[in-house]
């Protein structure tokens, strides 16, 4: 099996989201991508999120339609700060030692990647799929990353051809709160599921 992992706040999912998840499904050739939202994400500490169980019903109702898309509940289930590390330890105990694990990320995420927890034992557990759609080129990164961790990604980064979607979950909560419509922006089900739970609406 060859299994993507994206994980994230979800606050909320967007089309983006599904479309880098389709990417890597296709150009990786994936037997199916797991959504992980993350119950208490640590580089977010002290910005106000909604609800890990709301964040995780908006996920399951966005990937719904798609039958090779699922959604693990093991950052939302483990207490304390959710740490990538321990999570891709766990879904490799999971799923086994002939699974082959890529973690998906945008370019942007892997300039940051350095400051993440355990970055070199994620790197030990699954490979990096990196949707290039930075205006950073590789050199750029290779020269943003100390020199060790530059040197484990030269061998286990993919790189991922990705169309430059300029939605965020910063602008969709923006745009709801400005009584701006979402429609496209999100998926139906995810539209209705803030409209009728009143996210966003207010700071």
């Amino acid at each position: 099996m060859r299994v993507g992992v994206l994980g994230g706040t979800f606050d909320p999912p967007h089309l983006g989201h599904l479309i880098l998840a389709q990417e890597a499904h296709q150009a990786l050739e994936l037997t199916q991508v797991l959504f992980v939202p993350a119950g208490e994400p640590w580089r977010k500490a002290g910005r106000e999120l909604s609800a890990r169980q709301q964040r995780l019903a908006m996920v399951e109702r966005a990937v719904s339609s798609n039958s090779a898309f699922a959604v693990s509940t093991a950052e939302v289930d483990r207490p304390g700060p959710s740490y990538t590390a321990e999570t891709m330890a766990q879904l490799r105990q999971q799923f086994g030692a002939e699974t082959e694990l890529f973690f998906i990320m945008g370019a942007d995420s892997l300039v940051d990647f350095p400051h993440w927890h355990q970055p070199l034992r994620i790197l030990e557990l699954a490979r990096l799929a990196v949707a290039e759609r930075s205006p950073l080129g590789n050199e750029a990164l290779d020269e943003a990353l100390p020199e060790e961790l530059a040197e484990a990604l030269r061998e286990r980064v993919v790189w991922l051809s990705m169309p430059l979607i300029a939605i965020s979950a910063s602008a969709v909560r923006e745009r709801v709160r400005q009584g701006l419509p979402i429609r496209y922006w999100v998926p139906e089900a995810v539209e209705e599921y803030i409209g009728r739970h009143g996210l966003y609406a207010t700071d």
